[in-house]
């Protein structure tokens, strides 16, 4: 569950003291608006994704996976691992040849935490953010806005989403925690108001025979 929560799940918290009004850009605003606008629209989206983490050294690790989202439910799908969250539970399941295992947690335990069904909405508090003018991604034009946290402490300096000029959808984006370390995450083949049965972001522990079960709720 570390792992995922340094993968996907930050703390919306900060890095730099500035006057928070002084540094809301109204022009990065409108945009941010309508993404978040758009995505609480829909009826959910699915995603494949990569990963990429880049140290100070400049060596680098990827990964690649899936994301199911609709409303506050989430499915998030790695090479070793899944993780499912209806709105109420969250079950972290990994799976090997000769192993299986899944904890659960309350969702509740996950707040104040930045999650893929809330990312859409990190910069409605906690941050500052500007417009960084726009760059051609995966083939589209996206117009780039960096939020900066307005406290001091966090394991991340600043945030620079990626979205689509024309629709609004967020293609991706990346972070930076201070110390010469990046996590950038980019959507492939995005799929929106796909409409997805309550059922898929539940796990049913009763089809896996012998699994490891750790109750934490």
């Amino acid at each position: 569950m570390k792992k995922i929560t340094l993968l996907f799940f930050l703390l919306i918290s900060a890095s730099f003291v500035f006057e928070a009004a002084a540094q809301k850009d109204p022009k990065a605003k409108i945009i941010l608006d309508g993404m978040s606008k758009k995505f609480q629209g829909m009826n959910g989206f699915t995603a494949s994704f990569d990963f990429t983490f880049q140290d100070q050294t400049g060596s680098s690790d990827r990964q690649t996976g899936d994301i199911a989202v609709k409303g506050e439910q989430y499915r998030l799908k790695l090479p070793d691992q899944e993780i499912f969250n209806d709105g109420k539970t969250v079950w972290t399941f990994i799976q090997t040849d000769s192993y299986k295992e899944v904890t659960i947690n309350d969702a509740s335990q996950m707040e104040g935490e930045l999650t893929p069904s809330n990312i859409y909405r990190m910069y409605e508090s906690g941050y500052n953010y500007k417009l960084n003018g726009e760059k051609q991604f995966q083939g589209k034009t996206a117009q780039l806005v960096e939020l900066i946290a307005i406290k001091s402490g966090a394991p991340f300096e600043k945030v620079t989403l990626r979205i689509e000029k024309a629709t609004s959808n967020l293609l991706g984006w990346e972070m930076y925690d201070g110390q010469g370390g990046v996590f950038s995450y980019a959507f492939t083949n995005l799929k929106t108001n796909v409409n997805l049965p309550t059922g898929y972001f539940s796990f049913d522990v009763k089809q896996y025979p012998g699994i490891e079960v750790i109750d934490l709720r």
